[in-house]
């Protein structure tokens, strides 16, 4: 009989790919569940697509509902590891309802800096609950990521942002999951990009499990940014960054070159898309495919359908006809309610009567 604690998100990311990944006898197995994230295939989107497989990599399905426990789960046990005194670090949202979580799991003090007015609620909720030390700075994320970094090199508290090693490592193991369950990598993979770990570690996992004969191939890489928060596309940093997808609103990405490195050695891109088209795609996912995502995630799938229109995209070298895609969806939509609940729904009121409700149905 199968043991829950035999089943790949039970066992967590730690002991599951303990041998890829920086641990030691003396590293904490921390875990509230993480990885394992379901990879479902399109049932709609596809069609407009024209590919020949497509999926979506749940990451919405960790325990704080992003990607980031990954990554979190490695730099918060290193951490604990090292008898620091606190982890901190400075988030658009994701990462701080991730570092308080793994440091209320391991015992840790967390401290978070967010950009003032620029977290969506559902994310500060998080961090709120799990009894972080919150102080918003009056400026970009930019401005606390750098005073962040000047704290932890001042004080024993570990920054777990993506600039933390660790924190790429343990966000690597999602390409790994994505090869072991189609049995090889994928010929495209899309991806938001904000402060650009996400994409670096990807490209990462990939090159170690092609490395280790473990996939046959490795994908072309196409990140997506906001048009309003694209630094990498314009090639140079924004002070003023400016999106609806908050989790990507960042002006000068801390893995900007490496970012560029897996971009190039992927023989991949990124562009750009309107927060009109994030928001189209946040809605496509929502009512065709039943993903509710935040607009972040969407970008990718904006970017996707983008990608698709292109003349070449069903004919020629890059036709997508014989392609399989996989799109990242990096956290939930629950993370940003305000931007659901800003779409208009019309929801007509109904006398609590039979008759009425089956004529409001266009039943009677």
């Amino acid at each position: 009989m199968e043991r829950l604690t035999d089943k790949p998100a039970a066992r967590g990311v730690l002991d599951r790919y303990r041998d890829r990944l920086p641990v030691t006898n003396e590293t904490p197995m921390l875990s509230l569940g993480e990885g394992g994230t379901p990879l479902v295939s399109s049932r709609r989107l596809i069609e407009r697509i024209g590919c020949k497989d497509l999926y979506f990599k749940l990451e919405m399905c960790n325990p704080t509902s992003s990607f980031k426990d990954r990554g979190m789960v490695v730099a918060v046990a290193k951490a604990a590891e090292a008898d620091a005194r606190a982890v901190l670090c400075a988030s658009t949202g994701n990462t701080s309802a991730s570092a308080a979580a793994y440091a209320a799991r391991s015992g840790l003090d967390a401290f978070v800096l967010v950009p003032h007015g620029r977290v969506a609620k559902g994310k500060l909720a998080q961090a709120v609950a799990h009894g972080a030390r919150i102080f918003a700075i009056r400026g970009n994320f930019d401005d606390a990521l750098a005073i962040a970094r000047r704290v932890s090199e001042k004080h024993p508290i570990a920054l777990v942002n993506s600039v933390n090693p660790h924190r790429i490592e343990g966000q690597k193991t999602a390409a790994f999951e994505i090869v072991d369950d189609l049995g090889d990598a994928p010929d495209l993979l899309f991806i938001p990009v904000g402060n650009a770990g996400n994409i670096t570690a990807y490209w990462r996992g990939f090159v170690e499990y092609f490395q280790a004969e473990r996939a046959s191939q490795k994908p072309r890489l196409i990140g997506w940014q906001a048009a309003g928060a694209a630094p990498i596309v314009r090639g140079e940093p924004l002070d003023d960054p400016q999106t609806v997808a908050t989790a990507i609103r960042i002006g000068n990405p801390a893995s900007w070159e490496a970012a560029v490195a897996a971009r190039d050695e992927s023989g991949g891109e990124i562009s750009a898309v309107t927060d009109e088209e994030i928001l189209a795609a946040y809605r496509l996912l929502a009512e065709e495919e039943g993903i509710f995502c935040e607009p972040a995630s969407a970008a990718c799938v904006a970017g996707l359908l983008k990608y698709a229109a292109r003349p070449e995209a069903l004919e020629g070298p890059e036709s997508l006809r014989d392609q399989t895609i996989v799109c990242v969806i990096t956290g939930h939509g629950l993370k940003d309610p305000e931007t659901a609940l800003a779409i208009e729904a019309e929801v007509p009121e109904v006398d609590a009567d039979l008759a009425a409700v089956e004529s409001a149905m266009g039943l009677a």
